[in-house]
């Protein structure tokens, strides 16, 4: 082994896929383009088959097959986005750990910037998208979302900040501990509050195929970052319970004075009034119930204490430890170690 090859830095590069047999091909190539020029670093590449029903699997296994570096771990179902990044976070080693899609939208062209501030200090660089071809709806909905969750929630989340991020090592360890069943990586960035960048990019054309991330998906995900970073929907209950109860007792005064001035008869019977009332505040104490349940119900999910993920199968080519290895500080076992420690 050379001098130069020594002082090689590793990185890990994790790329989780779903139904992408038709771009992640192409997507390797793109990647390949990129890191064989930066003969600064030593690359490994894990890509985390998120339970797809195509042939992403064996398209996969076909990159292994030719490529040394890569590596492929399939999910025993598809657990979602979050869960099969969380899933090569567990498995990566290196210093330096970025996620990146695996369909072509996440430019590889931007991984040496994101390399030379990560070794300039940042412990963490998110690729921020600029991108004037989103579709209306979609960016709309978007910048909602993030301002109604930077105004209610705990944190503060960069807006169109995907899940292209570059992350130092102290950063992948301290998500490790964070073993919560509803996730958003990106919040869960954020809280940790280490030293971050923002780097924007715009953000290019799929490779093939089309995006997994239907209207149900998005607002599954956007009511689970609502509900795990903000406490605030129940204090909107509790605030609506106070103004129901004022409401009640300035009901019930207003009644007392037709008694008190003897005027009993200026009281108009009926039910239709009582009824709106009833209506009113049973609707009410359902949606705050509904509310409260939901919180329960998270907790009832995260006690039972279920993995995050299941594996299938890990499949990498054999190689002997390198000196890169063997010498850099805090990197021990192979990602089949972390899977098992992360099921």
């Amino acid at each position: 082994m050379t001098a130069t090859a020594a002082l090689t830095t590793p990185v890990d590069i994790i790329i989780p896929a779903y139904n992408e047999e038709q771009a992640v091909a192409a997507f390797h190539q793109q990647l390949c383009q990129v890191i064989d020029r930066l003969d600064a670093y030593q690359f490994k590449l894990t890509y985390v088959n998120d339970g797809s029903t195509d042939g992403t699997q064996q398209v996969l296994l076909d990159l292994a097959a030719h490529d040394p570096r890569v590596t492929v771990i399939e999910l025993s179902r598809n657990f979602g986005h979050q869960a099969a990044l969380t899933a090569g976070l567990d498995a990566s080693t290196c210093p330096y750990v970025i996620t990146m899609d695996g369909d072509g939208q996440h430019p590889p062209a931007l991984l040496p910037e994101m390399l030379s501030l990560a070794q300039s200090g940042y412990d963490v660089v998110i690729g921020q998208r600029v991108d004037e071809r989103t579709p209306f709806f979609k960016k709309i909905t978007s910048r909602l979302f993030y301002r109604l969750i930077n105004l209610i929630g705990d944190t503060n989340i960069q807006p169109e900040a995907a899940d292209f991020r570059l992350l130092t090592r102290p950063v992948v360890d301290a998500l490790g501990h964070m073993r919560e069943h509803h996730r958003l990586l990106r919040g869960m960035v954020a809280w940790m509050g280490y030293r971050t960048v923002i780097l924007p990019y715009p953000q290019a054309e799929r490779l093939g195929g089309r995006s997994k991330y239907s209207l149900a998906k998005m607002l599954r995900l956007g009511t689970h970052a609502i509900f795990s970073f903000s406490l605030v929907p129940l204090y909107i209950g509790i605030t609506v319970g106070v103004i129901f109860l004022v409401l009640a007792l300035a009901e019930m005064i207003y009644v007392l004075s037709f008694w008190v001035t003897g005027n009993q008869t200026g009281l108009a019977p009926g039910w239709s009034s009582l009824m709106f009332v009833l209506l009113v505040v049973g609707g009410s104490l359902m949606i705050m119930l509904g509310i409260l349940g939901i919180y329960v119900g998270f907790i009832f999910q995260q006690v039972k204490w279920r993995p995050i993920y299941l594996t299938r199968s890990v499949t990498k080519a054999p190689a002997a430890p390198t000196e890169v290895e063997q010498q850099t500080p805090g990197q021990g076992g192979d990602a089949d170690d972390g899977i098992e420690a992360a099921g």
